[in-house]
């Protein structure tokens, strides 16, 4: 159904109460469509984004493929012709968001655009990516995404040190989020002092950051794990409910006693809440449960595409996430009685994470070399070759277009179509 600008949508009644809703997804086509800014007319708040992400993107449309013969009959390493495709998504996105951004006083209208999931564990190599992809999308309404693994932690302190906004991303423990929030202040902190210029305490409002907590991943592990357990805990999905209230709660307390010098003064943001990975994986849920229980004040809710149109057609809107506490500590007790230990939970979610995304990186790189697959680029095999030539059906729609641009005798592009 058409949504004219101004009606009231679900996505608006969501911000009333203090949650935001963006989508999980960015491609080409969804912004020269006018696709981008219809969703934002209907009260769409943000966009992330991710390797995979990207990968379905680039690989699934025409879209990009002048761009990528240019780059690559530039000469360009594999590397830089992805990070050239993301930055001006990211631009563009970005572009259609300011207006929301600016009028909002920076609360919303963020795109967030991911460090190399091969710098998870590397301290300095994604402190540096940070701060250079920052500079090369250069728009305010910007969030570059760490990983939260123990690596991450100080990098995000020194990234929001240097007046980057950062989406945590890859959090799946409270623990660890509790360290993710004290990594903001510490980095908030650093920020905010004298630059040594005369200039005085520099102002926090500047500098915006998300924790993205994914919900359902955690749920369907513990699921797992619970199965054929005697005096099953809790029922089927519900895995990590106790462990996101209760946490939640904690965090929220440690950030209020935790003392930050000058921060009302100088106006320093919430690091909100983000909750990712909300799409249900069995079909036997609801298509929102991840939404209706999960609404609540400093709050974000990422999306994909499918979720956000059930979101707007039959959500339940009303204020969830403080609900039910008093079943969530007693979900968490059985849970230990059932022996499911959610620390080890979360390290291996956060290890497959890692892996999952950097094998969309490399696949769209050319760097994992398993045959098989299928679809336009071939799952697996690799957009782009290490000497830049594309792969598999991306390379029969570039055949014409190399022909056309560069010629069909162009130095490394001779075996094209054999590809």
């Amino acid at each position: 159904m058409a949504v004219t600008v101004g009606t009231e949508t679900a996505l608006h009644r969501l911000q009333a109460l203090g949650q935001s809703i963006w989508l999980d997804n960015i491609s080409r086509g969804l912004i020269h469509s006018g696709e981008l800014q219809r969703l934002v007319n209907e009260g769409l708040l943000g966009v992330t984004s991710n390797p995979t992400i990207f990968e379905k993107a680039i690989t699934g449309s025409a879209d990009y493929d002048a761009q990528l013969v240019t780059l690559a009959g530039q000469g360009h390493s594999p590397a830089e012709i992805f990070e050239a495709l993301a930055v001006q998504d990211i631009r563009a996105a970005a572009d259609v968001l300011r207006p929301l951004y600016e009028r909002l006083d920076g609360v919303d209208g963020y795109v967030s655009l991911e460090v190399s999931p091969r710098l998870a564990y590397d301290t300095e190599g994604t402190i540096a990516e940070a701060e250079r992809l920052w500079h090369a999308v250069d728009r305010p309404n910007v969030l570059i995404k760490i990983p939260a693994t123990e690596a991450g932690l100080p990098a995000i302190a020194t990234t929001i040190g240097k007046g980057i906004n950062v989406n945590v991303t890859l959090l799946f423990d409270v623990d660890r989020y509790a360290a993710v929030a004290e990594a903001y202040l510490q980095g908030l902190e650093r920020y905010g002092r004298s630059d040594g210029t005369g200039a005085g305490v520099k102002p926090l409002s500047r500098v915006a950051s998300v924790a993205s907590f994914f919900v359902s991943r955690v749920d369907a592990l513990v699921d797992e794990q619970a199965r054929g357990t005697v005096g099953r805990p809790g029922a089927p999905g519900d895995g990590g409910r106790g462990q996101r209230q209760t946490g939640l709660r904690a965090v929220r307390g440690h950030l209020r006693r935790r003392p930050l010098r000058a921060r009302s003064r100088s106006g320093a943001r919430v690091q909100r809440l983000l909750w990712a990975s909300t799409s249900t994986k069995n079909p036997a849920y609801p298509d929102t449960k991840y939404v209706d229980a999960l609404i609540g004040p400093h709050t974000v809710n990422t999306v994909p595409g499918p979720t956000l149109e059930a979101i707007k057609d039959h959500a339940t809107v009303r204020s969830t996430i403080d609900q039910g506490m008093a079943e969530a500590h007693a979900q968490l007790d059985a849970l230990a009685r059932a022996g499911i230990d959610l620390k080890a939970v979360a390290a291996h979610l956060e290890q497959d994470g890692v892996a999952l995304f950097a094998k969309s990186y490399d696949a769209l790189l050319g760097s994992h070399r398993e045959e098989g697959g299928g679809g336009r680029a071939g799952l697996g095999r690799g957009l782009i070759q290490d000497d830049c030539r594309p792969r598999g059906a991306v390379t029969v729609r570039l055949t014409s277009a190399m022909a056309e641009r560069v010629g069909d005798a162009a130095p490394g592009w001779d075996s094209l179509s054999t590809v």
